[in-house]
């Protein structure tokens, strides 16, 4: 694996500005958002609307990864992502929710998840998760990736290449009638095979108008994740997987998660809808 330095905190810049006719989500300049209490089965009009949501992210994501270089910092990324949103009408989700201070999470090799952008400037051989979610319409479109930054260890290219294939996997295994968990234990047997960690205590979410409605998805085989799948229900899966364990630590900043062990971790991330026969993604470009 790489034998770079580990990360540590930068300095982050101001909040950007969002312009006044987009509209916000409800939990902006609250302390939390206000608990769903809505259906997980989803109509047809707000899935149609999640999509149009779910493709702005995904634009939005792909924007920003064309910037990834080494030299970049991470903030210019949350830049382009925040523009990109703005410019098509969305609001950035993540900027407001429960204090987050930026538009995207920037999650650099052994941060697992919820990186903020700032200061830190990408080098040869990261990885770079991008994690991006947009708001119109009054719904959510949610999705992360893990890029390759510059020349890239076998090691950390093939985690990024197997997490990826994990999350196609989990998709596949969602049919209506079977339960969440089945999405967890395709994942886990999965990384089992080249002796990785799952991520335990970070899991998918229900998704819809509310940015996580408290539908779990674990991506390990949790026995109680029984919840059965319907036709409708509007979810993500997001697996991490990692070279290591599956503990974490936490920076002060309240937000960035690390493994405890400092070793790489990649994540891949959809929004989806259950059909009558599979599942549709729903943040496709």
């Amino acid at each position: 694996m790489s034998g770079q330095s580990l990360l540590v905190p930068g300095e982050i810049t101001p909040v950007r500005s969002v312009p006044g006719n987009i509209r916000r989500p409800e939990y902006v300049g609250k302390p939390a958002p206000t608990p769903y209490t809505g259906p997980e089965v989803q109509d047809a009009d707000t899935v149609e609307r999640m999509r149009i949501a779910g493709r702005i992210a995904a634009q939005a994501m792909a924007e920003a990864a064309k910037h990834i270089a080494p030299g970049v910092t991470t903030d210019e990324l949350d830049r382009v992502a925040h523009e990109f949103m703005c410019d098509h009408g969305a609001y950035p989700s993540t900027l407001g929710y429960r204090g987050f201070p930026k538009s995207l999470c920037t999650s650099l090799n052994e941060v697992i998840c919820h990186g903020i952008p700032d200061s830190t400037v990408l080098r040869d051989g990261d990885i770079v998760n991008l994690d991006v979610t947009a708001y119109i319409n009054g719904v959510h479109g949610d999705n992360n990736a893990t890029y390759l930054c510059g020349d890239v260890d076998e090691e950390s290219r093939l985690l990024v290449e197997r997490t990826e294939e994990s999350l196609r996997r989990a998709i596949k295994a969602v049919k209506p009638g079977r339960q969440i968990n089945v999405i967890g234990r395709v994942i886990e047997s999965y990384a089992k095979r080249f002796g990785y960690g799952v991520v335990r205590d970070f899991t998918g979410h229900g998704i819809n108008t509310s940015f996580h409605s408290g539908l779990i998805v674990p991506h390990y085989d949790s026995p109680h994740a029984t919840t059965v799948m319907k036709p409708g229900m509007t979810f993500t899966i997001e697996p991490m997987l990692t070279l290591g364990g599956h503990d974490y630590d936490m920076w002060d900043d309240g937000w960035t998660v690390v493994t405890k062990d400092r070793k790489r971790t990649a994540q891949f991330e959809h929004t989806l809808v259950v059909t009558e026969t599979g599942a549709d993604i729903l943040t496709l470009p």
